[in-house]
C-alpha cells in the first residue's frame, strides 16, 4: 500500500519560527522568519540536539502586515544534508526539516497524485489510494441536457454521456472553465520539463503504459472535456452539474440528476486553448493515444469557429434561473469579458497550426497589465506559450519584455520584507484562493528565469514555494498531508465524509482571505493571518483543481532545477561547528 506525505506528529500551535516544514536544497537559499528577536542568534541542530551551525538574526526592513518587525535566519551557506531544527533562545524550536537533494519529490508527486483522488466516474482500489479508497460516484453516462442548453438536435432532457474528469473542489461538479486553466498548467508542465516529467511515478492505474504520468493523470480529464462539445456545432458545454451542491457525503451516495448547461464563449474558448496545446503534446505518443492528437486539433478549431460567431455569449447563471427550470445554484464562474480568453486560445492554436491567422483581428497587447494567471485571467496563458516556442509574431520582443518587467514588479522590495517573498509584498494578494496567487507568481517567475536564466527569478519562485509550505504568518504548510503543521479539514466532501482522520493528501488549500465570503469568523483580519482549518470555511479552506496546479507546477519545475541553484553567501555572521 502507498505511503502519502511525510507528515511527522501534528501540531496546531503557532510556533513563532516560521520555515519550509519540509526542507532545502544543499545548495540553493535557506531562511526561517522568527516573530519576535528576544535572542539575536540562531542555531540549527540535528534531532540529537547537537548544533552543527549558528548564526546572526537580521531584523526585517519593513514590517509585516501586522505591523511587526520580523527576524530572519538565513542559512544558505550551511548545506550538509541532514534532518535538523532551528533554535532560538526565546523563541523555542523549529519545526524539523531536512537538508536533501530532491528534497520535495514527495511533495511535488502528491500535489499531482491529488488529481486522482480527484477522479469521478471511477473507484479509487485501495493499491492506489491507500486507505483513502472508495467506490466509484458520479457515472455520468446518463446527463441531462439542461433548457438552458438545449438545441434543434440536443432538445432539453436529451442524455448524453459524460463521464470521467475531475470533482472541480469540495463540490462533486465539473466545469470547463476551471478545468481548462487546470489542465493547461499541467499540460505545460510537460511541455517545459519532459526529462523530468518523465521520470515522475504517481501509481495510478495506467502507469507503465509508455505515457508519463502526469500525461495519464491529465487524459482523464482531457477526454471529459471532449464530450463536453456539442458534436453539431462545435460549441462546449459551461459546466456538468447537480442543480444544487451536494450534501458532505461520500460520492458514490449522490444519485440526484446531472446536467449540462448553457454554452458559453468562455468555455469554448478555454476548451480550444487546452485542445490545441493538448494535440501537439499527445502527436508525441501516436502508439499509446492513436488518433488523440487529431481528434484535439480538429476539436479546437470547431470550438474557436464556434467562438468566433458567438464571441460574447457570456454565462450569467442568475438570469439562466429566471428563465429555466430547474434553477442551478452550484459555482458559477462568471466571466464578462473574452479579450484575454482570445489571446489564449488564438496563441495555442497558431502554434500547433502554425497559421498566425487566428491571432487576424486579435490584439495581443490590449493594455499595458500582465496579470497573474486565475481562471477569469488567462491572457499570460497565452504569452507563456507564444514565448517558450518563439512565435513569429512582431509583439513577441515587447511580450518578453513586460513580463520580465512584471517578475522585476513581483520581486521589488523582497529583500526588505517580512517574510521575503514576492506574496507578502502587497496585501492586494490576499484574497479567495490566496494560495494559488503564491502559486502562480512562482510560475510567472520560472518563466522569466526561462527567458533571462538570471537566478533571481529562480530563487524568488522557491521563495513562494517556502511560502505556501510553511513560510509565512499562519505557520501552516498548506498543503494536506505534507509538513508537520497543515490543514486537517479541508472543505472537501470526502475528505470530511470517508471516515478517516487524515484528510486526502495533497490539496492546497485557499490560504489567507479576509473576506469571509463564507460567514465564517477567521482568527485575524491581518491579510496574511486571515485564514482558518475549518471545513465549513469554504472561502479560506477549500480546495480546487486550478490551486492544485500552479503548486504541481511550481513543485516540479523547482525539482527539475534544482542542479541549477548555487547560492553564494557571506559567512561574517555565521558559524559551522563540527
Amino acid at each position: 500500500m502507498a505511503k502519502f506525505g511525510n507528515a511527522q506528529i501534528k501540531d496546531t500551535s503557532s510556533r513563532p519560527i516560521r520555515l519550509n516544514q519540509i526542507g532545502f536544497y544543499p545548495n540553493g537559499p535557506k531562511r526561517a522568519i522568527v516573530l519576535n528577536g528576544n535572542g539575536r542568534s540562531f542555531t540549527i541542530r540535528l534531532l540529537n540536539n547537537r548544533t552543527v551551525f549558528s548564526g546572526i538574526l537580521t531584523p526585517s526592513a519593513t514590517p509585516s502586515f501586522a505591523g511587526k518587525t520580523t527576524y530572519i535566519a538565513d542559512f544558505s551557506s550551511f548545506s550538509k544534508p541532514g534532518e535538523y531544527i532551528l533554535t532560538v533562545t526565546g523563541s523555542g524550536n523549529s519545526y524539523p526539516f531536512k537538508i536533501a537533494g530532491n528534497v520535495h519529490q514527495n511533495l511535488a508527486k502528491g500535489v499531482i497524485k491529488a488529481y486522482y483522488f480527484m477522479r469521478a466516474s471511477t473507484a479509487l482500489p485501495a493499491k492506489y489510494a491507500g486507505k483513502w479508497s472508495r467506490a466509484a460516484g458520479h457515472p455520468d453516462d446518463k446527463v441531462l441536457v439542461h433548457p438552458s442548453a438545449a438545441s434543434d438536435k440536443r432538445l432539453a432532457g436529451t442524455i448524453i454521456s459524460s463521464p470521467r474528469g475531475w470533482y472541480d473542489a469540495g463540490d462533486y461538479n465539473k466545469y470547463v472553465v476551471n478545468s481548462g486553466i487546470s489542465t493547461s498548467t499541467l499540460l505545460s508542465l510537460y511541455e517545459d520539463y519532459p526529462a523530468y516529467m518523465k521520470t515522475v511515478k504517481l501509481n495510478i492505474p495506467e502507469s507503465g503504459n509508455g505515457v508519463p504520468d502526469l500525461l495519464n493523470e491529465v487524459l482523464w480529464n482531457l477526454r471529459w472535456m471532449l464530450t463536453m462539445q456539442d458534436p453539431d456545432d462545435g460549441g462546449v458545454y459551461h459546466k456538468l452539474t447537480n442543480a444544487a451542491f451536494d450534501k458532505f457525503e461520500m460520492p458514490d451516495k449522490d444519485t440526484t440528476p446531472r446536467y449540462v448547461v448553457q454554452k458559453g464563449t468562455a468555455a469554448a474558448l478555454d476548451f480550444a486553448a487546452v485542445m490545441a496545446q493538448a494535440s501537439r503534446i499527445f502527436k508525441q505518443f501516436p502508439q499509446q493515444t492513436p488518433g488523440l492528437a487529431d481528434s484535439c486539433l480538429v476539436a479546437a478549431k470547431k470550438a474557436w469557429q464556434w467562438a468566433a460567431n458567438n464571441p460574447n455569449v457570456a454565462y450569467r447563471q442568475d438570469q439562466n434561473n429566471k428563465k429555466f427550470i430547474p434553477a442551478v445554484t452550484t459555482g458559477g464562474y462568471g466571466d464578462n469579458n473574452f479579450t484575454d480568453e482570445f489571446i489564449w486560445a488564438a496563441s495555442e492554436l497558431v502554434i500547433s497550426t502554425g497559421d498566425v491567422g487566428y491571432l487576424k483581428n486579435i490584439n495581443l497587447l490590449p493594455d499595458d497589465k500582465m496579470p497573474v494567471p486565475a481562471w477569469g485571467q488567462v491572457r499570460l496563458l497565452g504569452y507563456y506559450t507564444l514565448l517558450k516556442n518563439d512565435a513569429a509574431v512582431p509583439e513577441l520582443p515587447e511580450i518578453k519584455r513586460r513580463l520580465i518587467n512584471a517578475a522585476d514588479e513581483l520581486i521589488k522590495g523582497v529583500d526588505d520584507n517580512a517574510y521575503q517573498t514576492s506574496m507578502t509584498l502587497s496585501a492586494r494578494h490576499f484574497g479567495w484562493g490566496s494560495n494559488s496567487d503564491a502559486a502562480n507568481q512562482g510560475v510567472l517567475l520560472l518563466q522569466a528565469y526561462r527567458l533571462s536564466h538570471d537566478k533571481k527569478y529562480l530563487y524568488n519562485a522557491l521563495a513562494d514555494l517556502d511560502y505556501l509550505l510553511g513560510r509565512n504568518a499562519t505557520g501552516y504548510s498548506y498543503v494536506t498531508g505534507y509538513g508537520t503543521k497543515t490543514p486537517m479539514h479541508p472543505h472537501h466532501r470526502p475528505s470530511a465524509s470517508d471516515g478517516v482522520t487524515d484528510p486526502v493528501p495533497g490539496l492546497l488549500v485557499g490560504g489567507p482571505n479576509p473576506g469571509m465570503q463564507d460567514g465564517i469568523k477567521v482568527p485575524s483580519k491581518v491579510p496574511d493571518e486571515a485564514y482558518i482549518d475549518d471545513t465549513q470555511a469554504y472561502a479560506a479552506n477549500e480546495v480546487t483543481i486550478n490551486w492544485n496546479a500552479p503548486m504541481a507546477y511550481l513543485a516540479n519545475a523547482i525539482e527539475a532545477l534544482q542542479s541549477q541553484l548555487s547560492v553564494k553567501t557571506k559567512s561574517t555572521n555565521s558559524k559551522h561547528l563540527k
